[in-house]
C-alpha cells in the first residue's frame, strides 16, 4: 500500500512539474506577445508616415521643375527612406522576438514530450509488475479478494492512461514539427530583412550624394540648373534619335512561335502597389516626350527605394549603368532578364541593382530598387518587354555621348506591350 502511494505521489510530481513549467512559461509568452504587438503598432505608424512622404513627393513632383523643388523632393525622399529604415529595423526586432517566442514554445513542447515519455514508461513498468503477479500469487500474499480485483481493475486504468498519453505524445510531436517549420521561415525572413536594411542604407547614401552633387554643379543657382536641364534634354533627344534610327534598321528574324501570345497572368507585377503613369506605344505623352513618338515600355509610379521584383523566373542576361559615362542620358541603371518562355524584360532607372549577370531569379524576387537614374523626369520604374530572339546586350558604338555603353538593343519588331501579359 505504501509502495502504491509512493507511485501515485511520484506521478503527481511529474504531472505538477509539467503544469508548473507551462504556467511559468505562459507568463513570459504573454510578455513577448505584448512586445510583438507593440512592434506591430509601431510598424503601422511608420507605414502611415511613409505614405505621407510619398504623397508629398507626388505633389511636389507635379509642380514646375526647379532647383528648389528638386532639392525639396530629395529632402522628403531622405525622410521617407529614413522612415523605411526605421520600419525595417522594427521588423527585425519583431522577427527576433518571434523567433525567441518560438524557441521558448519549442523548448516547452520538448519538455512535455520528455515528461510524457517518462510517464508512459512508468505506467508500462507498473503494468509489467502487475502482469508478472498471477492471481494465485495475489491470494497467497494474504490479500483480500476485493484487493485483488481492485488491482486488476487498476491495470485496465493503466492501459487507458497509456492510450491517452500516447495520443497526447503524437499531438506534441506534430506541434513541435509545425513550430520548427515556422521558426525556419522566420529565420529566412530575418536574413531578408537584414539584407533590405543594408540596401536602404545604400539608397539613403545615394540620395544624399545626389543632393550634394546637384548643389555643387548648379552652384545653388536656378539659372545654372535650368541650363543643365536643357543640356540633358538635348543629349537625351540626340541619343533617342540615334538609337531609334539604328534599331529601325535592325532586321532580326523572330519566330512568332518562340514566345507566348498575349494573355492574362503570364507575368507578375514588378511592384507591390501598381499605378501606371505611361502606357506602351504611340500615346499622347509619347509624342511629346520621345523623338520616335512611341514609348517602348510601360512606366510605373515608384518612389525612390521601392523594391522592384522579377515579373517571371529567369536568368539575368546583364546589368548596366549608362550614367557611368558622362552625358549619356538613357536607361541609367538597368537589368535585363531572359525568361524560359521566350520573353525578356528590362527594368530601368533603378537606384540600386541587387543581381548580376548569369544569376537565376524567381518570380517575385527583389532584383533592385526604383530610382531616377538615366534620363528621367521623376522617380519611376520603366519596364520593357521583348521577344527574346530580338534583343541583345551589346556595346552601342553609333552614339556620340553614349559611345561604347552596354545596353539592350533590339529591332522594332521585338518590342511587346507588357500590359497584355499581366
Amino acid at each position: 500500500m505504501l509502495k502504491k502511494l509512493g507511485e501515485i505521489f511520484l506521478i503527481s510530481i511529474v504531472l505538477f512539474s509539467i503544469m508548473g513549467a507551462s504556467f511559468a512559461y505562459a507568463e513570459s509568452v504573454d510578455e513577448i506577445k505584448q512586445n510583438i504587438n507593440s512592434h506591430n503598432d509601431k510598424i503601422k505608424q511608420l507605414e502611415e508616415e511613409i505614405k505621407k512622404y510619398e504623397k508629398q513627393i507626388e505633389v511636389v513632383g507635379t509642380e514646375a521643375k526647379s532647383l528648389q523643388n528638386t532639392v525639396k523632393v530629395l529632402d522628403i525622399n531622405q525622410k521617407k527612406i529614413g522612415t523605411e529604415i526605421k520600419k525595417t529595423e522594427t521588423n527585425i526586432q519583431k522577427t527576433n522576438l518571434t523567433i525567441g517566442k518560438l524557441g521558448g514554445e519549442i523548448e516547452d513542447i520538448e519538455q512535455k514530450i520528455s515528461s510524457n515519455v517518462e510517464a508512459i514508461a512508468k505506467i508500462l513498468s507498473d503494468m509489467q509488475q502487475k502482469d508478472d503477479e498471477t492471481l494465485i500469487e495475489s491470494f497467497l500474499t494474504n490479500k483480500s479478494l476485493a484487493d485483488v480485483f481492485n488491482e486488476y481493475e487498476s491495470i485496465g486504468q493503466f492501459q487507458q492512461k497509456v492510450r491517452e498519453q500516447s495520443k497526447e505524445l503524437t499531438l506534441y510531436k506534430e506541434k513541435l514539427s509545425d513550430k520548427k517549420v515556422v521558426t525556419e521561415s522566420e529565420k529566412q525572413k530575418l536574413v531578408s530583412l537584414k539584407s533590405e536594411l543594408g540596401d536602404q542604407n545604400k539608397i539613403l547614401d545615394i540620395n544624399k550624394k545626389e543632393k550634394s552633387n546637384l548643389l555643387v554643379v548648379t552652384k545653388s543657382k536656378e539659372a545654372e540648373y535650368k541650363k543643365i536641364l536643357s543640356e540633358r534634354q538635348a543629349e537625351k533627344e540626340r541619343f533617342e534619335k540615334e538609337l531609334f534610327s539604328f534599331e529601325s534598321e535592325l532586321k532580326r528574324a523572330i519566330d512568332p512561335n518562340s514566345f507566348p501570345s498575349s494573355g492574362k497572368g503570364i507575368l507578375s507585377w514588378p511592384l507591390d502597389n501598381v499605378f501606371i503613369t505611361q502606357n506602351f506605344g504611340k500615346t499622347v505623352d509619347a509624342k511629346k516626350l520621345y523623338v520616335s513618338g512611341t514609348h517602348n515600355g510601360v512606366d510605373f509610379r515608384a518612389s525612390r527605394g521601392t523594391p522592384v521584383k522579377a515579373t517571371l523566373r529567369g536568368v539575368i542576361k546583364g546589368t548596366g549603368n549608362t550614367d557611368a559615362q558622362k552625358g549619356c542620358y538613357s536607361y541609367g541603371k538597368w537589368i535585363l532578364i531572359e525568361h524560359p518562355n521566350g520573353l525578356s524584360t528590362l527594368y530601368a532607372h533603378l537606384d540600386l541593382i541587387k543581381v548580376s549577370g548569369g544569376q537565376s531569379v524567381e518570380t517575385g524576387e527583389i532584383i533592385g530598387y526604383s530610382g531616377q537614374t538615366g534620363y528621367s523626369t521623376g522617380p519611376h520604374l520603366h519596364l520593357t518587354l521583348y521577344a527574346s530572339q530580338g534583343v541583345e546586350i551589346q556595346k552601342y558604338s553609333s552614339s556620340i555621348n553614349c559611345k561604347n555603353m552596354t545596353i539592350p538593343i533590339s529591332g522594332i519588331n521585338a518590342y511587346l506591350d507588357p500590359l497584355l501579359y499581366f
